[in-house]
């Protein structure tokens, strides 16, 4: 049986095995898929004792996308821009190749939900790994980003990284809400902080908040999530949190190891089962 498993620390909250059992018994395909604890420091020793040992795919979640990208061999152009790997294949020639599934995961929920068209201004809150981890997708689908962070120079950082992409640019906080009759009126808000997980809400003016904007939280929880109660409480009517993108780039690795692409909508039904 063909041996795949997430790596992370920690690793116990993980639902890729829940996700990936789905994937394989939709599909009718046998593959044992487990978590692997990695201590800190200790991320190459064991990701290559699992392919030295008929390991064939992984997924690496926190603290180890970084490494993974230092790790293959082989990188694919999406996971070049997001500057780190979330998904490892080993080829037949036994070289490493690294991908990244975040943002087009996210870009084919976005597109599922009806949130997103090749025209939509989107305001990203962040700039850290989340953030510039989904941007590339976006911006080749033809949106348009302005990203936004507490530490300015973090958003600008990531800006210069795209320096090539026309379609992104930043925004200090403190014009965000001096300029509210001039700025963009976006059409989607995703938050890419770690303020949901902490209970906190993200440093933006309700005023950018109505009826007609798209509010997307990449964290996901069984409750709704403080930022997007924050956004309903402001007059938002189209929410969604990230369920659907940790399955749908799931289904990215899925179809990068098996060649075959799960039928997701009917996953996250039965995913929510589960919760």
């Amino acid at each position: 049986m063909k041996l795949f498993a997430v790596f992370g620390n920690p690793i116990k909250h993980s639902q890729s095995p829940i996700i990936h059992n789905l994937f394989a018994k939709q599909t009718g395909i046998l593959q044992n898929y487990t978590k692997i604890y990695v201590p800190i420091n200790n991320f190459y020793e064991k990701i290559f004792y699992f392919f030295k040992n008929g390991g064939i795919g992984a997924n690496i979640t926190t603290p180890f996308k970084k490494e993974a990208y230092k790790f293959c061999n082989i990188i694919t152009t999406r996971a070049k821009y997001a500057g780190v790997v979330n998904t490892i294949k080993i080829t037949n020639s036994k070289k490493f190749l690294g991908d990244n599934t975040d943002g087009i995961g996210l870009l084919k929920d976005l597109q599922n939900l009806k949130f997103i068209n090749s025209t939509s201004n989107i305001l990203l809150i962040g700039a850290g790994g989340a953030a510039q981890g989904i941007i590339y997708p976006l911006i080749k689908f033809g949106c348009n980003i302005t990203v936004i962070n507490r530490t300015y120079q973090n958003a600008k950082n990531i800006v210069e990284y795209f320096n090539n992409i026309k379609k992104i640019n930043c925004l200090k906080l403190e014009d965000l809400f001096i300029n509210l009759d001039n700025t963009i009126k976006y059409n989607l808000i995703i938050n890419a902080t770690s303020s949901s997980i902490k209970g906190n809400i993200p440093n933006i003016p309700s005023s950018i908040i109505n009826q007609d904007v798209f509010c997307y939280d990449l964290f996901y929880n069984i409750k709704i999530t403080p930022f997007l109660k924050w956004c309903i409480n402001h007059g938002a009517k189209k929410i969604s949190d990230g369920i659907g993108m940790l399955i749908e780039q799931a289904a990215y690795s899925f179809y990068l190891w098996h060649g075959i692409m799960p039928n997701t909508k009917i996953i996250i039904q039965k995913y929510k089962k589960y919760n």
